[in-house]
């Protein structure tokens, strides 16, 4: 399922998928690429000043300096016990589209993109989203006010690894910071009991964006990249955990993630990286 794309005068492809859904296709707010919208230290209206988190690079300071971070690029991740972080890789072309936090039960897909300076893009972005999964056969999709504020809840038809049909559950966050947008997935029971204390939570809380100076359009993604080596305090894992994320239509969500998983995103998966302690 394309969470959402951008399209160009070129009509580009979808910028990265979730199985089992619709294509969700939302235009770039900007035909071109406006310099004077990328204007260094700019913040839209209505974005606060992100004392909580997540961190603009420029916030960097506000963040717990006792986590190891791992440097992906546009995202520096923090590594906490029992959290893998997942690189998520294009087969073909290597390039790094997103990154997953797993943890036992549930996990998180992140990923960041460039946004206007005058004015933050969630509110669209959900509107979209919104009326296209609600027009989805066989979904389910409400509105809440979530622990990073307005947020989508759904749930998808999907296919499970072993092409069993599946009922997916997703919570759709998006945050407006300065000039970028960061989206955050939850999958498995954070999902469908969400925790705003979990430790998946304190990693979106934590998560430093790393916007640049580069003038970008709007939807744009940030890029990504494989760190050289981990950080001191974190590992790198050549096998990663499957994420916990769909179920069967007669799992009840109260007892959690079922036992066949849907797959969050078609692109091969690339290294694990964990904390070690």
């Amino acid at each position: 399922m394309a969470l959402f794309r951008r399209r160009s005068t070129s009509d580009e492809e979808p910028i990265d998928d979730l199985a089992g859904g619709p294509e969700l296709d939302l235009a770039d707010e900007e035909a071109g690429v406006d310099p004077g919208d990328d204007a260094p230290g700019a913040r839209p209206s209505g974005v606060d000043e992100r004392s909580g988190g997540p961190f603009d690079e420029a916030d960097a300071e506000l963040a717990d300096q006792s986590l190891p971070r791992l440097d992906l690029g546009s995202l520096l991740v923090p590594g906490l016990p029992g959290i893998g972080v997942q690189v998520e890789a294009d087969p073909n072309t290597q390039e790094v589209r997103a990154i997953t936090a797993v943890g036992q039960e549930a996990a998180v897909q992140v990923q960041a993109f460039a946004a206007p300076r005058s004015e933050g893009i969630w509110d669209d972005i959900r509107a979209e989203m919104l009326s296209e999964l609600s027009a989805t056969a066989g979904a389910t999709v409400t509105e809440h006010d979530g622990p990073f504020g307005p947020e989508l809840r759904a749930v998808i038809p999907a296919r499970s690894p072993e092409g069993a049909q599946v009922m997916q559950p997703l919570r759709f966050t998006g945050i407006d910071g300065p000039r970028w947008f960061l989206r955050a997935v939850f999958l498995g029971r954070a999902a469908v009991e969400p925790d705003p204390e979990d430790d998946l939570h304190r990693v979106v809380r934590e998560l430093i964006v790393v916007r640049g100076p580069e003038a970008r359009a709007p939807r744009d993604p940030l890029p990504l990249r494989l760190p050289e080596q981990p950080p001191e305090g974190m590992a790198t894992e050549g096998e990663a955990t499957e994420a916990p994320g769909a179920r069967d239509d007669d799992v009840d969500p109260d007892d959690g993630p079922g036992s066949r998983y849907a797959d969050i995103d078609p692109f091969e998966r690339g290294p694990e990286i964990t904390e070690v302690r």
